[in-house]
């Protein structure tokens, strides 16, 4: 008599993302200033028109208290080494050290009177420094 037992699932080596909600969330607005900002480089000629950029959300060290955020527009993305998300038809991508540090926190843009540009909150920064821009975990 033989005993059928499943097998794992085989993903042939690619890097799929994290079961359950993603470790990163992007809001509707900041989507919306990173289409925005894609279109402004491919009318200008910086970028190949159909070529494709991520977002790409990392960590590293730095400032006054040790830890700082980056946001890039990146054409590169890396299978083994990062993981790729999609938010309102942007992808994203964090590579793996960063996504450490970043799960939890929510990638915003603000356009109002005391404050523009993206902001990301970190729900594991226990403390910031003075300026904002760096935090210690």
């Amino acid at each position: 008599m033989s005993t059928a037992v499943a097998a794992e699932p085989q993903t042939l080596g690619l890097n799929t993302a994290p079961a359950g909600p993603p470790p990163v969330v992007v809001t509707e607005k900041a989507a919306l200033e990173v289409k925005r900002h894609i279109a402004d480089m491919t009318q200008r000629g910086e970028i190949e028109a159909g070529g494709t950029l991520y977002l790409r959300v990392r960590v590293q060290g730095g400032g006054c208290s040790g830890f700082q955020n980056k946001l890039d527009l990146d054409a590169k993305y890396d299978e083994k080494s990062d993981h790729k998300f999609e938010f309102f038809g942007i992808e994203v991508v964090v590579d793996k050290r960063s996504l450490l540090y970043l799960n939890g926190a929510t990638v915003d843009f603000h356009d109002d009177l005391n404050k523009r540009g993206f902001t990301i909150s970190n729900p594991q920064a226990k403390s910031t420094c003075g300026c904002g821009s760096s935090y210690s975990m």
